[in-house]
This record gives C-alpha cells, structure tokens and sequence, in this order.
C-alpha cells in the first residue's frame, strides 16, 4: 500500500465504510492484563480493504503507551496492546474519529454483522433492479413517442418515474451516501462520492425538467446506475463473509470440554481455557487431545493425521508428547498439559490462519488500483465542466446539465463491473466444472502463481492405506481372521484385500503390539515385528506381521495409492514452467516414493504445520508467488498464507475454509482452474482497458456539451454491457496453461 493511497481517505476508499458513530462506546469492562500489559478486542466496521488496515492502526499506535496494534480485515478484530495510564475510550475514539463504527468485542456478533450487511445489499439490489426495469418501462415509452406525444402525457410518465425513483434512490442510495458523507466530513473523498453526486444531481435535475415540462428526465440512469454498481458490493460481502468460516470453525475446536484430574484422582469435566500447564488430563478412548499434553500412564494407539498428516496410527506411549488435535484410538491415557489451551498447536494454526488472511487482505486489486487513479479523473472532470461553461456565459441550468453528463458518462460502471462481471462468469465455468471458487480476488492471485506446494496424503494420495505385493492367499486368509476384530486402519485394509470370511477364536487386542488369537487350534498374531518376534531392522510403521504359532513372521506391507490423475496433473504443470515440491506431515520413506513416482525432486518430511509456515515464507522472501494445495488442519495455516490455495472437497472444514478454491473429481481440476484464472485475469484487464478508453472518448464529449444526461446514460449503459458481453468469452475461451 502506497503512501499515495493511504492519505486519499479517511475511511475506507472502497465505499462502504459506515457513518461515524455518534458516541464512543466505553469499554474499559473489557480491557484484560497480561504480564503487566493492557489488552483490548475490539470490532471495526466499515473496514473493507487495506488502506483501512493502516489508518486504523496508524491511529491507534499514535497514543501513548501503545505497543500494538493488530486489524484483522476478514474478521473485522483489532486486538490494541499497551502499558501505563492510558484509558480505554481514547483508543476508540481515535477510531471512530476516522468514520468507522467501534465497539467492544462480542464473539458471537461478528458472523452476524457480516450476514445483516450482505442482506441489507441484497434488498438494496432487488429494490433498485425493480425501480429500474419499471422505470426503463415508462423511458421507452417516452423515446418511442417523441415528437407526437403530448406535454401533459410526457410530464405524466416523467412524474411517475420519478415516484418510483425517489423511494428508490433514498433506500438503495443509502450505501453510498453514507459513506460519502462520513469521508467528506473528514476532509477527504472516496469512490463514492462522485457516484452520490451524479445520482443526486441527476435526480435533482430530472425534478427540475418534469416540472417545467422539459423533453428529458433521467430517472432512469440513476437508479440504473445505483443497480449495477450494488451487484458488485453485494458479491464483495458475501465474498468477506466466507473469511469468517476458518477462524470460527478452529475456535470451535478449542473450546471443547477436557477431563481433567484432581490430586485424588476425582474426574471433573472442564473447558479447555482453564488447563494450566501441569494439571493431570484424562484422555479417554475417541477423544481428541485439545490441548498438547506429555502421556504418563498407560499404552494407546493415538492417530495423529489431523496435526501431521500421518496416515498410520503410532504408539503413544509412557513420557510421549501428543499434540492438540490428536485422537485416541483404543485404551485410556493419562497425562500433564504441557501448555495452555492458548499455547497449544490449535491455537498456533489460529494465529497462523489469522496472520495469512491479515496478509491477504492487504493484497492490492486490479479493480482498487484503477479506483485511486479514477476518484480524482471524475471530480476534476465534471468540476471544471460545470466552471468552464459558466466562465463561456452559459446559463447555470444549463452547465449544470453539461457537468451531471459528465459525471454520469464517466460514471464508474464499467469499471465496477469488470472485475465482478468477470469473476461470476468464471466461477460459473469453474463450477460446472467441479470446483467452487471462495473468494472475489482469488482469480487475481491464482494467476499470478509461479510455485506449487503439494500436501501428500489426501492431496496427491488416497490417504488410505492398501495392501501391497503379492501375498500367498491362504496366508492373508489367515491374517484377516485376527484383522477383522479390529479398527486399525492396516487391519482394514487387510480386510478390504482379503474380502468376506470369519473371525478368529479368542481375538484379544494388546494395544500398541497387536492381536492374538485361535485359528483351527492355533495361536496366532497379527501386529508389529517385535509381537509377532521377526527382525526389527525391517520393521515399519506401513506393515503388518502376522505368524502362526512359532512359524516364521510374513510381512503385509501397504501403501497409500496414488491418485490415478496426479501423474499427468504434475507432468502438465512442470511443462507449463511451474516450480513445484511436496511439503509433508508423514514419514519420510513414504513421501520419498510418491515424490519419486511423480518425478518431483523436491520434498519435506515430517513437517509440522510451523515447518509448512515458515517454507511458504522463505519462498515468498525470494520472490515466489506460492500456490499450496493441501486438505488438513496442519495446512491450514499454509493455505492461509500462501498467495493462493487449493483444497479438494473431501477435506476438513477448516482446511476448505482457509483455501480460496475447492476442487472435487481428481487433481485434474487443478490445471483447469489455473488456465480459467490467467484467463479471468486477461479478461479483467481488458475490461479496464476498455473503460479507459471510453472515457478518453466520452470525457470529451461530454465536457464539449454534445452529450445530454439522456445520451450519457445510455453510452454509460452500453459500456457495462460491452463488458459483461467481454466477460462472457470466458465460457467459449480453450482452456490452456
């Protein structure tokens, strides 16, 4: 962000900032200490981009004693941080001084907030596209009957275009109005501005014309233009509404209930925000760990695929440490929190996910940089218009007309509507396609990729394990007997190879080791090497061993299946130019053979989700643009920070919140997506190229006094639908890298 930029307003340049608030809340009953250190949550609204970001925290850090201050955009959260005597109402105040609506934080409000703006722009829409068909009735019947029809007729459908207008106008208007007015107030303008002056005047005039029984009235260009400029805030809402979804989705996580044990034993449930390092934590079979703890007794198979992405379950055992996030499988564990809930590794992928969504949110638009070019074209425009022709001896009516032409045929239609034109037919390609497109500038960034990150499991992998080499039936006949009492996934996939047939006699389970059981008189096991007695330099944590009374150990070995389609995904990616690599949670030995099955040579194992982090860093820091394609909760801080991500619908929630698109039906979808959106982009680039040029031709004309309000609209009109028609070639454009 620009200094330039970030003096053009006092509120949010993008338009939709609130009216100032008419008193400062007081939320001193909010202000927390920490180590010495005052903290506060509070929620902005009206923050919509990133000049907003720096404002507000501009602001904030210039009072005394403040140490930070941290804007969220997606969430709409400033979390301010400060020591000494400063109270709590100056740092809102310094807020709402800049025009934005503040109060204390309500975690509960913020989805909220978000859904009644989206609805509100909804009404504001289908009012405005309803006065405009009905008011484009009564135009038509004007222009068709010039020249033989009445005075008192015309002034008639005049009037009552102008009834429907006015509520029109007021209701639908109000989102701009607003926030002219409290950026005006503070000695600054913003794109709305001239959008509120040319529907004002224009509105103004056409009162003034039907009652002195002019030919022309333009009711219609200025409820059309209030309809085409809402379809793009409308989808800009509903896009920053779907930022909400990773956050919420993650806190939910954090808050569950945790068993927690008193020094006589005495089990009490209790929510994981009042785990302090040290207190004895239950962890009982099918639960998930919420917050990291050290086992002290007992012995459990725990599955930690959630955290690392490990697609087989290990053994916890006695001083093991188990991440949040990890389930228990089969006996009860006992343990000590090693750190708070807020410490924990869930907490640290929220603060990852919040940090990459901060990062985004400062990403500069097409659409965005074109609009702090435009605002000062427009009001400069239409000024001088107005002063040149009253200098030139004209009547001020009639200047007045040349100056509302002006600001109506440079009105930003075009330019509004070449991005969100070009972004919804994209996404409809892309959705019949298989995949859903989350966010409004995703398309943008995608485009601008350079680098591809791959999650293995469930990402270029089935994610399940499946029995490997070939394997004497009658043996795995054997094995499936003692695999089919129990829910270990080698043990399912045992069975899966195996297919239908009985259970053995006496099937008791040793967790961490195996099974053991009868088969036709025999004691048999089915587990790890050293259960079943074979050689521990070739065991594996992807085998099984299965012997029969003291005959000699055979070994199952699995793999995690290859999806049919990421050979040629990753063949036509490489020959496109992309540099690529695999960043994985699972052993190395596995992420060894899918990189080298898929000619990948670069790959990470045993990646925590900080690892993830701090890689996607390192290759932004050398100039990368990084596209992560991933579907775990150890990817969600990297979806997150990564300049674009990926994730395939069977994902978690989290994971498909956090990414900008959702693919289902195969890897495949991935090349289409990136070709749709270098083309999307293209076609955004046009598109503004075209309104420039419009407005290098009509700016002219329309100061010159040869263009009417009437003649204004109607190339104001042409022009959007010249871009919508642009942005329709996407749905016959090849789709190619």
């Amino acid at each position: 962000m620009t200094h330039v930029e970030s003096n053009l307003v006092a509120g949010c340049p993008t338009g939709l900032a609130p009216p100032e608030a008419s008193s400062a809340p007081d939320p001193s009953a909010f202000v927390r200490r920490v180590n010495g250190q005052n903290r506060l949550s509070l929620t902005i609204r009206g923050a919509k981009c990133g000049a907003c970001i720096n404002r507000i925290e501009s602001a904030v850090k210039a009072l005394p004693g403040v140490e930070t201050a941290r804007l969220n955009l997606s969430t709409g959260g400033l979390e301010v941080a400060w020591r000494g005597g400063l109270a709590a109402i100056p740092i809102v105040q310094a807020i709402s001084s800049l025009g934005y609506g503040v109060a204390p934080q309500d975690q509960g409000n913020g989805m909220t907030d978000e859904q009644r703006e989206e609805r509100s722009l909804l009404v504001a829409l289908g009012v405005a596209g309803f006065a405009t068909a009905n008011i484009m009735l009564l135009s038509v019947s004007v222009w068709a009957g010039n020249g033989e029809m009445g005075d008192s007729t015309r002034m008639m459908l005049h009037g009552l275009s102008g009834l429907i207008a006015f509520p029109a106008i007021l209701f639908s208007g109000r989102v701009f109005f607003r926030s002219a007015w409290s950026v005006l107030k503070h000695g600054h303008a913003n794109m709305d501005v001239p959008i509120s002056l040319a529907v004002i005047i224009a509105f103004c005039v056409s009162v003034s014309e039907t009652l002195r029984g002019g030919e022309h009235a333009y009711f219609d260009a200025s409820v059309m233009l209030l309809f085409f400029l809402l379809i793009g805030r409308f989808l800009d809402a509903r896009v920053r509404r779907k930022a909400h979804m990773s956050a919420r989705d993650l806190a939910a996580m954090a808050h569950r209930s945790v068993t927690r044990l008193g020094e006589n034993g005495e089990a009490r449930s209790v929510r994981a925000g009042e785990i302090q390092p040290g207190d004895r934590i239950l962890l009982a079979p099918g639960e998930q760990a919420v917050v990291d703890m050290q086992v002290e007794t007992g012995l459990s198979e725990v599955d930690e695929s959630l955290v690392t992405g490990e697609s087989v379950p290990r053994t916890a055992t006695q001083g093991m440490n188990l991440l949040a996030g990890t389930v228990n499988l089969s006996q009860p564990l006992t343990g000590r929190a090693i750190s708070a809930a807020s410490d924990s590794l869930l907490s640290d992928i929220a603060r990852m996910l919040d940090a990459g969504e901060q990062r985004r949110s400062t990403y500069r638009k097409i659409a965005d940089r074109a609009v702090s070019l435009y605002v000062p074209f427009v009001h400069t425009s239409a000024l001088l218009a107005f002063i040149g022709w009253l200098m030139a001896g004209m009547g001020a009516n009639e200047a007045l007309l040349i100056g509302v032409s002006t600001l109506i045929i440079t009105c930003p239609c075009a330019l509004a509507l070449a991005a969100p034109v070009t972004q919804v037919v994209a996404s409809g390609r892309l959705f019949r396609a298989g995949t859903f497109l989350k966010s409004g500038d995703a398309l943008e960034r995608l485009a601008q990729c350079d680098y591809i990150i791959f999650d293995k499991t469930g990402t270029l992998t089935l994610g399940t394990p499946q029995l490997a080499g070939d394997v004497s039936p009658d043996v795995l006949s054997d094995a499936a007997q003692l695999a089919r009492a129990s829910r270990h996934p080698l043990s399912r996939a045992l069975v899966e190879a195996a297919g239908a047939g009985p259970v053995a006699s006496d099937v008791r389970e040793f967790p961490g080791l195996g099974l053991e059981g009868v088969i036709d008189g025999v004691t048999c096991r089915l587990g790890s090497a050293e259960w079943v007695g074979a050689d521990l330099d070739v065991a594996s944590s992807s085998s099984l061993w299965f012997a029969e009374g003291h005959g000699t150990p055979v070994r199952f070995r699995f793999n995690d299946h290859i999806l049919d389609d990421a050979t040629q995904t990753i063949r036509a990616l490489q020959q496109a130019g992309y540099g690529m690599e695999i960043l994985s949670g699972d052993r190395a030995e596995a992420v060894a053979g899918v990189a080298g099955k898929l000619g990948i040579s670069d790959w990470t194992a045993k990646a925590s989700p900080r690892d993830k982090v701090e890689r996607l860093e390192a290759l932004q820091a050398a100039g990368h643009r990084v596209l992560m394609i991933g579907d775990g909760l150890n990817d969600a801080g990297a979806l997150a920070l990564a300049n674009a991500s990926v994730t395939p619908g069977g994902a978690m929630d989290i994971s498909r919140s956090a990414s900008d698109a959702v693919y289902s039906g195969g890897l495949a979808a991935l090349p289409r997506l990136i070709a749709v959106a270098k083309q999307a982009r293209a076609v955004m680039l046009q598109n503004f190229a075209f309104a420039a040029a419009y407005n290098l031709v009509a700016v002219p004309v329309a100061v010159s006094g040869h263009a009417t309000p009437l003649v204004a609209a109607i190339a104001m009109s042409a022009s959007s639908i010249l871009v919508s028609l642009n942005a329709l070639r996407l749905n016959t454009m090849p789709e190619r890298l």
